[in-house]
């Protein structure tokens, strides 16, 4: 008996040795790679949806993120944000550039040298990653011809005066700046920081066969799946630990962006969010104007904690911000009160404040002059629109209360010496004349007081407008 429970533990024991292999085998199988395509320009909202799958690749305990790029490049606040992310992620990304056709060019070829791991599918591209110059007020035509070389204080790479003007000194560090990123990042990925180097001070640009000479990216891949085939096995730095990656036949499952993400994307285009501002204040104007409508005041309030919400998230030069409400301020004032100046000054300031708005613009983040300045034009239009319509009618007699009465025509009820009734909008009235007036003749009114109206014979020499026209 004793003999037979001893076999039975035994035998237990083999069985889960036996089979805990394909338990964990099992846990492994279940492992997926996530993946998210960021197709356009970097921004917030791709800031946003990257680093929201980042937080749900590690909640499911995904093997790899898939970083799938197709972008011109974008803001470098969220290009930064989105490289500490990738930096500190606790699951390993997959940097991708596709699909064919694609590219990741400017802010895409950094975070491409910051994954854990660059592929690009054959026919795409990627560098030209030259920071463009800060935004604000361009300069003058023929400008940069006055400085003198060796004037300018800023060295060349020998160490001499490099004869730039001195806004290139601005851009010189920003350009140093660019170099020490992305050398760090090749440093820390194993990759080629000379080309790093070349792509941003030369605009440098390589093909995906091109880039893998290079030792720019690891792989060239046709498809996710080829991806993950080339990719397992490979030893990476995850957030300071040694990872190999086992990612060979994960199921890949795509994470779209969720509505608030999609609405971030069009509402930090700066030209939408400068569009919602206006619609907001205009909102807010004809609400005050015209009290009861609701609807122009619901709409404005929300257009414009929307565009407040956007700028916010945009680096922005808030003189130029100042500007531009300044602007809009100068036109309402126009259309209530017309003075022309007000008018053609507020669309200066208005069109001033745009040009600064931005403090660096990228690719996809610039203000289009084809939408400002058509809606600057129709702003300054509806406000000397309505200028001129309130003008015409301060020229104008008044026309309310009494006044509005004057040359309409009665018709006289009863009449004794120089009073009687009459009948006036349906309702009977005290009147008296200086004329002579019977019952049955045309008359019309002259004047109102004391709720006693005036009337005189229509055609004894009254123009309708108050005024004597009596014939000579």
């Amino acid at each position: 008996m004793k003999l037979a429970r001893v076999a039975f533990v035994a035998a237990a024991f083999v069985a889960a040795a036996v089979l805990f292999p394909f338990s964990s085998a099992g846990m492994a199988a279940e492992r997926i790679a996530l993946s998210i395509a960021i197709d356009g320009a970097i921004g917030p909202a791709s800031s946003r949806q990257l680093k929201e799958a980042l937080k749900a690749a590690a909640e499911r305990n995904a093997a790899v993120l898939i970083l799938q790029l197709d972008t011109p490049g974008g803001l470098v606040t969220s290009m930064r944000e989105m490289i500490a992310d990738i930096l500190a992620s606790p699951v390993p990304v997959l940097g991708y550039v596709a699909p064919a056709g694609g590219h990741a060019a400017s802010a895409g070829t950094y975070i491409l040298y910051a994954t854990h791991v660059a592929a690009m599918a054959p026919g795409t591209n990627l560098g030209a990653a030259t920071p463009v110059e800060l935004g604000g007020l361009p300069s003058l035509p023929g400008g940069e011809k006055d400085i003198a070389p060796g004037k300018d204080g800023v060295p060349d790479k020998d160490g001499k005066d490099s004869g730039r003007p001195p806004g290139d000194a601005m851009m010189a560090k920003v350009t140093n700046d660019a170099v020490a990123l992305i050398r760090s990042l090749a440093e820390l990925r194993g990759r080629n920081g000379d080309w790093g180097e070349k792509a941003v001070r030369e605009a440098a640009s390589l093909s995906a066969s091109a880039a893998l000479q290079e030792h720019v990216i690891d792989f060239v891949a046709r498809d996710t799946t080829e991806l993950l085939q080339l990719a397992d096995g490979r030893t990476v730095d995850v957030a300071g630990k040694k990872e190999v990656l086992a990612t060979k036949g994960l199921a890949v499952e795509m994470l779209d962006p969720g509505w608030f993400i999609r609405l971030l994307g069009v509402i930090t285009d700066p030209n939408v969010a400068v569009l919602l501002m206006l619609v907001g204040f205009y909102g807010i104007v004809f609400e005050v104007t015209s009290p009861g409508a609701v609807a122009p005041g619901v709409i404005g309030a929300i257009c414009i904690v929307l565009a407040l919400y956007a700028l916010d998230l945009l680096p922005i030069n808030y003189t130029g911000l100042v500007l531009m409400l300044l602007g809009v301020a100068f036109l309402i004032v126009e259309a209530f009160n017309p003075t022309v100046v007000l008018g053609v000054g507020g669309a200066a300031a208005f069109l001033l404040g745009a040009a600064m708005l931005l403090k660096v613009e990228g690719p996809g983040f610039a203000i289009s002059w084809v939408v400002i300045g058509p809606a600057t034009a129709l702003t300054l239009g509806l406000a000397l629109l309505a200028g001129s319509y309130l003008w015409a009618a301060r020229r104008n007699p008044p026309r309310v209360g009494g006044e509005a009465m004057r040359g309409l025509p009665v018709q006289i009820l009863d009449w004794e010496g120089g009073e009687g009734h009459v009948l006036a909008l349906g309702e009977r009235w005290r009147a008296k004349a200086d004329g002579p007036i019977a019952p049955g003749d045309r008359a019309e009114v002259t004047a109102v007081s004391d709720l006693v109206l005036t009337v005189r014979r229509r055609g004894a020499g009254y123009d309708g407008a108050g005024n004597d026209g009596a014939k000579q």
